[in-house]
Formats: C-alpha cells, sequence, structure tokens
C-alpha cells in the first residue's frame, strides 16, 4: 500500500458482509466532518463535540438514504489519530452499499484493505506488533488465540522489545562516544556491563522464540493423524471426538479409503483431526494409495495417536508398531480401544507401556482424558493473559537475526574487537528489534502487511 493518498478521506464498510440489524460505515481523514454535513443536514455536526452520537436522516441530496446513527471522534482521539465519523445504518447490504456510495459521492475514496489501521501506525496510535495484533484478534477463533492477540494489542510484546532495545541504545551511545575519542583510547562503555546484559538479553529472545512453537498451535491449531490397523476404530474415535457422524463407521474392516479432516476446539486450542486409512498390506489399488496417504500424514502430524484393538493386538504387536512410530514421528500417544470397564485393570496389566491410553471410542469411555492428554501434549501449561507468546512468523525471523546479532556482540565483546566493529553488530541487533515494532520499515515492508487486513479495518 503505497503512502500516495495519505491525506485522502477514506470511507468503508466496517461490518462483515451479508444480512444484519446493523451496518456501520466509517470515515477517516480531515474532510470527514465536511462530508458528514453535507449528508446529515439535520443538524450542523460539524460544530458537534467528539465522542458525542446523533440519530437522524441521512440524505443524498434530497433524498433519503437511511435513518442512521452517527457517531464523532476528532482527533487525535480517535482510533486512527485522525477524524473519525461512524454511521451505523440498517444491515441491508444494498443500505450500507448506498451509505457508502454517498459518502465516496461527497468527496471520499474507498478505504484500502488495513488502511484505517496503517493510518493508526503512522499516527503514532499502534506500534507495528500491535497493528498485526489487530488483524489476529479479528480472526481469532479460540480463547487461547483471543489472549494471546490482545495482550499484544494492548503492547505487551511492544514492551519487553521497546525495554530491550533502549538498554542496547544507552551501551551504543556510549561505544559510538568512544570513536570520537579514537585517539585517546579511551573506553566510555563498561564492556563487562555490557557483557551481563547481552547475555540477560539473548535469554529473553532465546525465550520468546522457544514460544514460536506455541504461539503457531495456538495461531494455526494443530494437526492430529489418527493412525492404527483397519477396524480399530479410528473412525468411531474420530466421530466421538467430534460427537457428530462425520466417518462412516463398519465391521468391515478397511472402509476408510482416504484421509477425513475435521476441526475441534479443546480447551481453546484448535486440533484438525485426520481419520487416516487403515494400515496394512492389500492388494487393493485404491487401498494401498490410502496406506500411502496415512503414512505421509503420520511424517507432517504435529501429534500422532496410534489407535489399537484391545482385543486383537498382541503386546508384542504393539511394542513393534511403537518402535516404527518413535522413527517417524517423536510426538506421539498410544491409545487402547474397545476396552471394557469391567475389564480395564486386566487390559492395563496386559499392555504395560507408560502413558498408554484406554478408552472406549463406542461408550465415550476415558475420551475427556484422551482430550486433556492432546492438550497437555502441545501446551504444556495453560496459556495466561500476562503471556508473551510470539504468534506471527515475520517477528519469528526478525527474532532469529536478533539473536545471531546478540551472539556477534557477545564475541566480540570476548575477543576485544574494536569499538567500531562492535557498533556495527549492535547497530545491527538494534535494526532488527525496531523492524518488529515498526520503528525501522519500508514502504514495501507496510504494503505487505496490512494488504492482508480486511477492507474497513
Amino acid at each position: 500500500m503505497s503512502l500516495a493518498g495519505w491525506n485522502d478521506t477514506i470511507a468503508a464498510i466496517a461490518t462483515a458482509p451479508g444480512i444484519a440489524a446493523i451496518g456501520v460505515v466509517r470515515l477517516s481523514g480531515s474532510e470527514s466532518f465536511d462530508i458528514i454535513k453535507s449528508l446529515f443536514p439535520s443538524k450542523n455536526l460539524k460544530e458537534a463535540p467528539t465522542h458525542t452520537i446523533h440519530v437522524g436522516y441521512l440524505r443524498a441530496g434530497d433524498l433519503p438514504v437511511d435513518e442512521v446513527v452517527v457517531s464523532l471522534y476528532r482527533a487525535p482521539k480517535s482510533y486512527t489519530g485522525e477524524d473519525v465519523i461512524e454511521i451505523s445504518c440498517h444491515g441491508s447490504p444494498y443500505v450500507q452499499e448506498q451509505v457508502l456510495q454517498a459518502c465516496i459521492n461527497a468527496g471520499a475514496r474507498l478505504a484500502r484493505p488495513g488502511e484505517f489501521t496503517q493510518r493508526a501506525f503512522l499516527n503514532g496510535k499502534l506500534d507495528l506488533t500491535q497493528a498485526e495484533a489487530v488483524a489476529d484478534l479479528i480472526a481469532s477463533n479460540t480463547e487461547a488465540s483471543r489472549k494471546a492477540a490482545l495482550h499484544n494489542i494492548r503492547g505487551g510484546f511492544s514492551h519487553v522489545l521497546k525495554d530491550l532495545r533502549e538498554q542496547l541504545i544507552r551501551f551504543s551511545a556510549l561505544i559510538e562516544l568512544e570513536l570520537d575519542f579514537s585517539q585517546e583510547d579511551v573506553e566510555f562503555a563498561d564492556r563487562t556491563a555490557l557483557q551481563e546484559l547481552i547475555i540477560r538479553i539473548r535469554k529473553i529472545v532465546r525465550s520468546l522464540l522457544d514460544s514460536f512453537k506455541l504461539g503457531n498451535v495456538i495461531k494455526n491449531g494443530v494437526s492430529v493423524a489418527i493412525v492404527g490397523k483397519p477396524n480399530a476404530g479410528k473412525s468411531t474415535l474420530l466421530n466421538t471426538l467430534l460427537n457428530e457422524n462425520r466417518a462412516i463407521v463398519s465391521e468391515i474392516a478397511g472402509t476408510t479409503r482416504d484421509t477425513i479432516e475435521e476441526v475441534l476446539n479443546i480447551d481453546g486450542i484448535l486440533f484438525r483431526l485426520i481419520d487416516t486409512a487403515g494400515i496394512r498390506d492389500s492388494e487393493d489399488t485404491i487401498e494401498i494409495i490410502g496406506v500411502e496417504r496415512s503414512l505421509e500424514k503420520m511424517k507432517t502430524a504435529d501429534i500422532v495417536v496410534y489407535l489399537f484393538d484391545t482385543h486383537t493386538e498382541t503386546p508384542h504387536e504393539l511394542e513393534a508398531a511403537l518402535n516404527r512410530l518413535r522413527s517417524v514421528n517423536p510426538e506421539w500417544l498410544a491409545v487402547g480401544n474397545k476396552t471394557d470397564l469391567d475389564g480395564l485393570e486386566s487390559t492395563m496389566q496386559k499392555f504395560g507401556f507408560p502413558e498408554t491410553i484406554f478408552v472406549s471410542a463406542k461408550s465415550h469411555l476415558h475420551i475427556d482424558l484422551l482430550k486433556q492428554r492432546l492438550v497437555d501434549k502441545v501446551m504444556h501449561g495453560r496459556v495466561q493473559a500476562e503471556n508473551t507468546i510470539v504468534t506471527n512468523a515475520r517477528h519469528y525471523h526478525a527474532l532469529n537475526e536478533v539473536e545471531k546479532s546478540l551472539h556477534d556482540i557477545e564475541s566480540g565483546i570476548y575477543k576485544h574487537i574494536p569499538g567500531d566493529l562492535l557498533a556495527i553488530d549492535i547497530r545491527r541487533c538494534l535494526h532488527y528489534l525496531g523492524e518488529i515494532t515498526g520503528e525501522v520499515t519500508s514502504e514495501d515492508q507496510l504494503d505487505y502487511i496490512f494488504s492482508k487486513f480486511c477492507i474497513g479495518k
């Protein structure tokens, strides 16, 4: 998104497409109050105070368009930092389009994707991590993703990075000062204190990098491949977890010939459950293809649930299957199915493998325990609102560069390299920290980031 047209007044429908009780058309820019004055002649809203609401008819020339509620926000106390008008009209898509067209005919132009939030960033109302968190919050579909996005909108991630950057800047200034007195061979920056600071910052950055795995789970969900021999009850387990008959269940082995994927929300985490074809030797061409796809899903899934029939599979067969599974995917759960409540203790003794879960998909025995184990497998504790978790791939890659720069700084201090070379490494580290929050950015980068937003936000 080019910064050309930055002084234009923009307009867009801010509510989702479709029929609803209310729709909102948003204006932002220096001409917003002139535009609403021409469309709302019953009252001079140009003279009205900020943060007030007014009811009346919006008109296009002599024709009434709709009875609306107009909310006024004067700069700089608005979302974008500019004069903002929000027109709440009836939720007919046609009515919303007529209101939007009236605004455009009166002097506004249609906003580009993310342009309202981009203006908020450029006007200093949000930094770049907060702006990106706005998009994450809009797209959030679980409690965990909502908490993570809201934490970043409130500046949690930004505060951590800005504190690190300020500490580095202080040392950078002292080292830069040394360069002005290079003939005197003096050191203003305490190298021991700088090294201690770098060690502290590296620890924080490493913690943020490590959180990305969890952040990716929170944002994108986790894939779970349900694998096992034919007729182990994989489709029944999928149906039980989803609480609906999604997969065909039959006593005939090999009913599932292809993978079936469904999404399940457990404790605020999205699990993409994949019911795979039973793994066995077969001469059926279609079944062979299904087995190949099952093996591929085993390799790429975040977690593999190996489901076995406690009545037909032997401990020796299970051990061999788990050994093969360990070589393919390190994250797995062994789940014994068709367990009878009366025979649970003897079944547990028969299959004495640690961490094995015994369930009955048909009678829902221990299904809640399986769900909890899936959550524990990926979460390792609950997400709290105050946790700083990296969920953005751009932030992750920039933090990797920060860590490399910190390593070079620490190595340079240890090797007693000259201050001018040390200053280069510190500047590089500051650059990547600033790139995350938007203190260092380019038009192309802003183009890419805000183009992914919806129009009206």
